[in-house]
C-alpha cells in the first residue's frame, strides 16, 4: 500500500508538471509613475498568471515605432503558469486595464500606463486572430531582447531557432536602451 501511495504521488507530479507551462511577458509603460505600474503589475501577474520565475533588471528605453512620446520603463519575466494563451492574454489585459490603459485602434504603439506582451508561450507557435506567439517584433526590438537576453540568453525562438543571444546580437535597433535597476523587485 506504501508504494502505492508513493507511486501515485510521483504520478500526480508528472501530470501536474506536465501541464506547467513558461510564458515569458514584457511589461512596461511610459505614462503616471512608471515604478509604481510596474511593481502592481508584477503584483497582479502572480495573483492573477503565474509564478515569476525570473525577472530582469528594469530598463529605460526610447519609444520605438512613434518616437514623440516619453521614455519606457521595461522588464521581462518567466511565469510559470496553468494557464492556456487566450487566458494569459485575458488577464494581462485586464491589469492593463486596471492599471489605467486604455485601447484605442487608431494609436498603434501610443505612450500608455502598461503594456503587458506575452512574448513567448513554451516553444509553441500561434497565429490567432487575438494573439500571435512568439510576439512579432521580437527579433526588430532592442528593448525586447535585452531584457530577454539577460534572463534567458539561450532560450530558442520557436520560429528563426536563433538563441536569444544571437537574435540581441544582430539586432538591428540603435534606440537607446538603458539598465536602471538589477534587484527592484526580488522579494516576489
Amino acid at each position: 500500500m506504501q508504494i502505492a501511495n508513493i507511486i501515485l504521488r510521483y504520478s500526480l507530479k508528472l501530470i501536474v508538471t506536465t501541464f506547467m507551462c513558461q510564458v515569458y511577458l514584457l511589461i512596461g509603460g511610459n505614462l503616471g509613475d512608471r515604478m509604481q505600474h510596474i511593481s502592481t503589475a508584477l503584483n497582479l501577474i502572480q495573483q492573477s498568471v503565474g509564478e515569476i520565475i525570473l525577472q530582469s533588471s528594469v530598463y529605460e528605453t526610447k519609444a520605438w515605432g512613434v518616437e514623440q512620446q516619453p521614455d519606457f520603463l521595461n522588464l521581462a519575466l518567466m511565469v510559470n503558469t496553468e494557464l492556456g494563451p487566450l487566458a494569459i492574454l485575458d488577464r494581462t489585459q485586464q491589469i492593463e486595464t486596471e492599471l489605467g490603459r486604455s485601447r484605442k485602434e487608431d494609436e498603434k504603439w501610443g505612450a500608455r500606463t502598461m503594456d503587458i506582451d506575452i512574448l513567448f508561450y513554451d516553444d509553441q507557435i500561434i497565429d490567432a486572430d487575438r494573439l500571435q506567439i512568439p510576439h512579432p517584433f521580437i527579433a526588430q526590438r532592442k528593448f525586447v531582447l535585452l531584457p530577454l537576453f539577460e534572463i534567458s540568453p539561450d532560450f530558442i525562438h520557436p520560429v528563426s531557432k536563433e538563441s536569444i543571444k544571437t537574435l540581441y546580437l544582430n539586432c538591428s535597433d540603435r534606440l537607446s536602451v538603458e539598465k536602471l535597476s538589477t534587484n527592484l523587485f526580488n522579494s516576489l
